[in-house]
């Protein structure tokens, strides 16, 4: 059988352990790789800054799919290649929507670069703050004039599963919409952007095929990639629909299973 041409994994659950980090093995799996011809690509919903804190960690610089698709960064020379962004009235028409159907739920902009918040979007992260601005309401958002790469919804009395049934009815084919996990967070996207239309894209440009590509994810925001690659992995570790969804199991996280299927596919 041929080695997979091209390797996309998510990070978080994913490729990362419980710590955020790259462990030694794994690390050594993704030059083993590397070294047989393959390509990594991650594939993730975390923005630019995001990925530029682990890559580090993971060896040679190549091409990362950000923000669940909308962005396709070079991790090596720190630039992002294409933004595929949200026009500001559909996520304005999108948050009044969803407001209307989930009173209290706070929103945030993510504009590849920064977050802007408004005041009822009290989701903090440490790691974070530095590239948060916040705004002194929700039309500011949209008054910015800055692009708008995703849509965030938290909301402290909702898990993200419940929020997503009531989010899908409401928008209507709107926007995409998608979360990484049990939190109160829901990200949203222009029409048609999601991390499996982005890597459909970037592998066309390659020649590769679906059956070229293995794949690696743990949510919902990954499930579209493992039905578009070739070899879908699931995390033993993931939400219940990937493993309802994906055939294919491996370890956890936390137990190295990406590089567990990367040393098998690509043993000298």
């Amino acid at each position: 059988m041929t080695s997979p041409r091209l390797v996309a994994t998510d990070l978080d659950g994913t490729l990362l352990d419980s710590t955020g980090s790259i462990t030694p093995r794994t690390r050594r799996a993704l030059d083993l790789a590397r070294a047989a011809g393959a390509e990594i690509v991650f594939v993730t919903a975390r923005p630019p800054r995001g990925v530029d804190r682990i890559t580090p960690q993971t060896g040679e610089g190549g091409v990362a799919v950000c923000s669940n698709g909308a962005i396709v960064y070079d991790t090596a020379t720190r630039e992002i290649v294409t933004s595929r962004t949200l026009d500001p009235a559909v996520a304005a028409k999108v948050a009044m929507l969803l407001s209307e159907t989930m009173p209290g739920v706070g929103f945030a902009v993510e504009t590849g670069w920064n977050v802007l918040a408004e005041p009822a979007y009290d989701r903090i992260l440490l790691f974070d703050q530095e590239y948060r601005r916040d705004l002194p309401g929700l039309d500011s958002l949209w008054d910015s004039g800055e692009p708008i790469v995703k849509l965030m919804a938290w909301s402290r009395g909702h898990t993200a599963d419940d929020m997503l049934a009531v989010a899908l009815a409401a928008v209507d084919g709107q926007a995409e919409i998608t979360h990484s996990g049990g939190t109160g967070l829901l990200e949203i996207s222009a029409a048609g952007v999601t991390k499996a239309g982005t890597l459909a894209l970037l592998c066309a440009e390659r020649g590769l095929a679906p059956q070229d590509v293995v794949a690696f994810g743990d949510m919902p925001n990954d499930l579209a990639v493992l039905a578009y690659a070739g070899l879908p992995y699931g995390m033993a570790n993931a939400h219940p629909l990937v493993l309802e969804s994906v055939p294919n199991r491996t370890l956890s996280n936390d137990e190295d299973g990406v590089a567990v299927v990367l040393e098998r596919l690509y043993a000298r």
